[in-house]
């Protein structure tokens, strides 16, 4: 099964809600209307209430109560509004498929996410970009898995999800891997192409011309969560950190392993993202 035979089954391919739609078109329109955007959330109860409970979670540590999604695109700023209805919107889009863990596959992509958004905050990039990204980087494996399972299976049990063979695995066997699949999905629900251009970079990021900062940033915040999925000690995770990548981000190791927060610290509040 190629690509396109992939997204041609029906169960492979989510919808997006639709005010997730129009948030993703916000990117490209400088003249959004965030009231009427505010309104089309607030009108889909499920978006709302779960960005209700994320505004008034301890991550961002909100000095009164927010009760309407009026209040929390005041208060957080349309553009983290934004940033988290879409979130949202990816993790609900999908459904469970036999023998993979889904929960597990959110918790580890969020934790992608925050690493991403910390270190794009401490070499001045984009950071809700770096976060969205870093969440959706391997959304492909949800297509994959969907549309495929069975092939699917059988690489799992050779490389799993958070294994960094997985690429290559999955390249092998299927002429594509879950990064391609990742931009697909992304073109489809027409993410601008910044996104899909780092998506499709971050599994080498110096390939690219010129090298993508975002696909970089991510590179280095998946590496970092695979090592925490994976246990490894310092001693490991310091012979196999990124160093031409970090070097291209101006980061090294002992930067990341001593300054950031732990994984805990820096998703306090957003497990509501992967709640059911």
């Amino acid at each position: 099964m190629d690509l396109q035979a992939l997204f041609d089954q029906p169960q492979a391919l989510p919808s997006a809600p639709g005010v997730v739609q129009e948030l993703i078109s916000s990117f490209a329109d400088e003249d959004v209307h965030f009231k009427e955007i505010s309104s089309k959330i607030a009108a889909d109860q499920v978006l709302s209430a779960k960005l209700l409970r994320l505004a008034n979670s301890a991550h961002y540590h909100v000095s009164r109560t927010i009760g309407t999604v009026d209040t929390a695109v005041t208060m957080l700023g349309f553009v983290t509004v934004r940033t988290l209805v879409i979130s949202s919107g990816l993790t609900g889009s999908f459904k469970g498929t036999p023998d993979f863990d889904l929960n597990y596959f959110w918790r580890y992509s969020l934790h992608t996410a925050v690493v991403a958004k910390w270190l794009a905050k401490r070499i001045h990039e984009n950071q809700d970009i770096a976060f969205t990204v870093g969440l959706m980087h391997a959304i492909g494996q949800l297509v994959m898995h969907a549309g495929m399972p069975s092939p699917c299976r059988q690489i799992d049990e050779k490389a799993s999800v958070w294994d960094d063979r997985r690429l290559e695995a999955e390249q092998a066997a299927f002429g594509f891997n879950f990064a391609d699949a990742s931009v697909e999905l992304a073109n489809r629900w027409k993410f601008p192409e910044t996104f899909a251009s780092a998506i499709r970079a971050f599994p080498a990021p110096l390939q690219a011309s010129p090298p993508n900062r975002i696909a970089a940033i991510v590179h280095l915040a998946a590496w970092f969560a695979r090592a925490q999925k994976n246990a490894l000690s310092v001693e490991t995770m310091q012979a196999t950190f990124p160093i031409e990548v970090g070097a291209l981000l101006g980061l090294d190791f002992d930067t990341i392993n001593e300054e950031m927060p732990s994984l805990d610290e820096l998703s306090e509040g957003l497990d509501i993202l992967i709640a059911g």
